[in-house]
């Protein structure tokens, strides 16, 4: 099958770089991938697994004479990495990111990127608590979405060109406004994330007794909101920051949800807690239906 691109470049190794560099060796959506990191330990164990043709630290090295670049560092970064290759991008690249917030990828991105370059952002709804090259793996994007939301005026054949490499990789592709894409995710994956964290530090706040037991005999629920907890804080800082007013404006509506949850279970209602938690119950069944889970 035809390469989609010709040369890749993908700046940053964690979970999601190092899975596109699978994803991409395994179905031949590129003719040649450069892989950058500034840590000396990931470039060495992109070079042990051989995830990369070439491996370098310095992102102008890796951009120059790339056809598409793919950004996968925290948002924090995105300024920095994108003043140092702006002016290097070749006529005719294409810049992408793979960031869990797309309003500030733009803001950080655009003004840096030449009028001879095209700015694609993106984001794959795939991931794992893991991270490091190590914890990578091909079929992390088999069946999942993958959100595109290019700004007005992009190039429709970059668009397309971006939307055709996810779709090599098993995802499913769709369009969103940068905007919209950051209300949705708020709701979907930064607030739960939020939720996560909380209730693991609420459990290590309380009494040395009470919170040995709750780590014991920890049930499943709580199993499950220590391995989201579990993922990268400084990712996660960054999503908070940059995604505030959608993620303060979800955390609004659940406080009023909470409360309502709460009012029913000091009075007693019983039929009011049921309506909810078979409501949740739908919901859930959707999540399966639709092959996320």
């Amino acid at each position: 099958m035809k390469p989609v691109v010709g040369t890749l470049a993908i700046i940053g190794f964690g979970l999601i770089g190092s899975s596109i560099a699978r994803a991409v060796r395994s179905s031949g959506a590129a003719r040649r991938i450069v892989a950058c990191d500034g840590s000396a330990a990931a470039r060495q164990t992109i070079r042990r697994l051989k995830l990369a043709d070439r491996i370098v630290s310095n992102p102008v090295e890796a951009v120059t004479g790339a056809d598409m670049v793919v950004i996968c560092t925290p948002v924090s970064a995105y300024a920095r990495i994108a003043r140092t290759i702006g002016r290097h991008l070749k006529r005719g690249a294409i810049l992408t990111d793979a960031g869990s917030v797309k309003r500030a990828a733009i803001d950080h991105l655009a003004p840096h990127v030449p009028a001879h370059a095209h700015l694609v952002p993106a984001h794959p709804i795939a991931g794992t608590e893991n991270s490091g090259p190590e914890s990578g793996f091909a079929e992390l994007f088999k069946g999942r979405w993958w959100i595109v939301t290019p700004p007005p005026g992009t190039s429709k054949a970059a668009v397309a060109t971006v939307e055709s490499l996810w779709r090599r990789l098993g995802s499913r592709v769709t369009r969103m406004t940068p905007q919209h894409h950051d209300r949705v995710l708020a709701i979907t994956s930064h607030v739960p994330h939020l939720i996560a964290y909380t209730i693991v530090n609420t459990a290590s706040d309380l009494e040395s007794t009470l919170q040995t037991e709750v780590f014991r005999y920890s049930a499943s629920g709580f199993r499950d909101f220590t391995r989201v907890a579990a993922s990268s804080p400084i990712m996660w800082r960054d999503i908070f920051l940059a995604n505030k007013d959608a993620v303060l404006e979800m955390l609004g509506r659940l406080y009023e949800d909470i409360a309502l949850m709460q009012k029913a279970i000091r009075h007693d209602e019983g039929a009011t807690l049921q309506r909810l938690f078979t409501k949740a119950r739908r919901i859930r069944r959707g999540v399966v239906a639709q092959k996320q889970d």
